[in-house]
């Protein structure tokens, strides 16, 4: 990922912007969980992953792709629209944006209950507004499957 600073100043200005898009959303949770040790969770990425097959994103997506969490980290592909963003941690180490490893790892020793059987990715460079109605319509998704938390991994 680029840093703010190596960016020309005219971009940096407008990434900086859109920090005015997140004024009325609440940072506080929904609802209170279940100690770690009973939570299931699930991961949503906005690094714009799918599985090969399925349809890549395309500049200013809105929707999301389901990622069954047996996916083989070979299988997925990752179709990410900015040119600021560096895919190499990712291409070195698919956990770096989809970090299924390491919960699967915290599931086995009991630091979690468990991971949730289909996780979810966005395409990160989108307005934030225009993702609300897809985010809105995934936590339900999610609550259906019975998941507590969810590992946000922003890209």
């Amino acid at each position: 990922m680029v840093r703010l600073a190596d960016l020309p100043e005219w971009d940096r200005k407008n990434k900086l912007a859109k920090i005015d898009e997140l004024a009325g959303f609440d940072a506080r949770p929904w609802v209170l969980p279940p100690p770690l040790a009973r939570c299931r969770i699930a991961i949503v990425t906005t690094a714009g992953l799918h599985r090969k097959g399925d349809r890549p994103f395309r500049v200013g997506a809105t929707d999301y792709r389901i990622i069954p969490g047996n996916t083989r980290a070979a299988d997925l592909i990752m179709s990410h629209q900015s040119v600021n963003f560096d895919r190499t941690g990712f291409q070195e180490d698919h956990n770096v944006a989809f970090p299924i490893d390491r919960l699967r790892g915290l599931a086995e020793r009991g630091v979690i209950g468990s991971v949730a059987a289909y996780h979810y990715s966005f395409m990160g460079a989108t307005q934030v507004r225009d993702l609300e109605a897809k985010a809105t319509e995934l936590a339900g998704v999610l609550k259906g499957d019975r998941v507590d938390a969810v590992v946000l991994t922003p890209v």
